[in-house]
């Protein structure tokens, strides 16, 4: 992933953000390192649960843009499980609801995480993310994707 420029956040939302990568490395690394996933999902979970309005696109980018401005001062690996859980959480304590998701893409093998608004749009992420297969989303299914039964 290459290094863009982007858009300067307000202070405020980058000192958030900041919480929230902190927050994200610390449960990423406080334990054993084959339960790193598992405890990251289950922070978004919590976050999850906290966000109680839905959030708008602008607002998920522009706290998407804040955590990678975090992310590229922090001198841990700050990459899309620990970018996303970030900024989850980040929203969440705003009282913001966004979705944490995962997906794998096939040859090769590439797995990913990424934020998507109630309306299903996957936030911040290029393109070519379209390639990947959601196998778990925190939160509900969006009204467009959910599975309808006929009678």
């Amino acid at each position: 992933m290459a290094l863009t420029p982007t858009a300067r956040e307000p202070a405020a939302r980058r000192a958030l953000a900041f919480m929230a990568v902190a927050l994200a490395l610390v449960v990423a690394h406080t334990g054993p390192r084959r339960r790193r996933f598992a405890r990251m999902v289950a922070l978004a979970r919590l976050a999850r649960q906290l966000g109680r309005r839905p959030v708008d696109e602008g607002t998920a980018l522009s706290m998407v843009r804040a955590v990678d401005a975090v992310g590229r001062l922090v001198p841990l690996r700050v990459a899309c499980l620990e970018r996303t859980t970030a900024a989850v959480t980040a929203l969440a304590a705003c009282g913001w609801r966004a979705h944490w998701c995962h997906g794998v893409a096939p040859d090769p093998v590439r797995l990913h995480a990424w934020m998507e608004t109630d309306t299903g749009a996957r936030v911040g992420e290029p393109p070519d993310v379209r390639e990947y297969t959601r196998t778990l989303r925190i939160g509900r299914e969006p009204r467009s994707q959910a599975w309808t039964v006929h009678s």
